[in-house]
Order: structure tokens, then sequence, then C-alpha cells
């Protein structure tokens, strides 16, 4: 993971149904929260929606460090460590009332929705997601 100097900060809103019979958020939620985050990113810094373009989700590891209660003030950080051809790695800090919780990484990979095969990455968003570090 990265030195923690993130480039992305979501909200993120628990629900009811999100926590377990402890009172904590259940730990399923946690790819909840990434994926919100993701959405904000795509739309915040890379201008697209995530349901117009074609990715995929290659890879998903959470590490949990601590719970997150039921009352908490949940927020997830997102930064785009490196880019590659046609992934899109990303790394995440989801946080509770401002504490570490988990951290995280996934891989986009952006792809052909035709033809199913992966594509490059287009120069815009590059561009954009360069111009954030």
């Amino acid at each position: 993971m990265s030195d923690g100097s993130y480039e992305y900060e979501v909200g993120i809103d628990s629900r009811l149904r999100d926590i377990d019979f402890m009172g904590h958020v259940n730990n399923a939620i946690y790819a909840t929260f990434l994926e919100e985050a993701r959405q904000g990113y795509f739309t915040d810094v890379i201008g697209v929606s995530l349901v117009d373009v074609g990715t995929v989700l290659a890879n998903l590891e959470i590490d949990y460090v601590r719970p997150i209660e039921a009352d908490s003030d949940i927020t997830v950080a997102v930064q785009v460590p490196e880019l590659g051809t046609s992934s899109l790695p990303m790394e995440y800090e989801i946080r509770a009332d401002g504490e570490r919780a988990a951290t995280a990484r996934t891989v986009q990979v952006l792809i052909d929705r035709e033809t199913e095969r992966s594509q490059p990455i287009p120069s815009e968003w590059r561009t954009r997601i360069t111009g954030r570090r």
C-alpha cells in the first residue's frame, strides 16, 4: 500500500442492513463501500460513470484493521498508484471517525463491450488521473 496521501475522498452512508449482530458493519459491506468510492472517483475525477463504460473488476483485496461501529462517520479515500495499459489499479483506505478501519486494493480492467476484450485506457483518462497526483 501507499504512504497514505490519497487523491480523492468520499463520504459513505451506512444502512441498517449493513450492521451485523455485533453492532458492526458486516465485513462483506466493505466491498460495497469500495464500489461506491470507485463510482465517485470515476465520476468526479475521470468524468465518466461506471455505468457508461466497459470495466470489469479483475481483483479485490481487503485488509481489515478494526471494526466499524454502527454510528460511525465513514469515509473512503482513493488513489491510483500507477496505470497499466488497460488496467486501473486503485488503493483505498476505509475510515471510521477519521481512523483507518481497512485498506484495500482493486484492479479494474477496461474492456470493449462488444468483443469483451481488454482495451487501452484513453489518453484523456490518463491525463485526468495523473493530474491528481
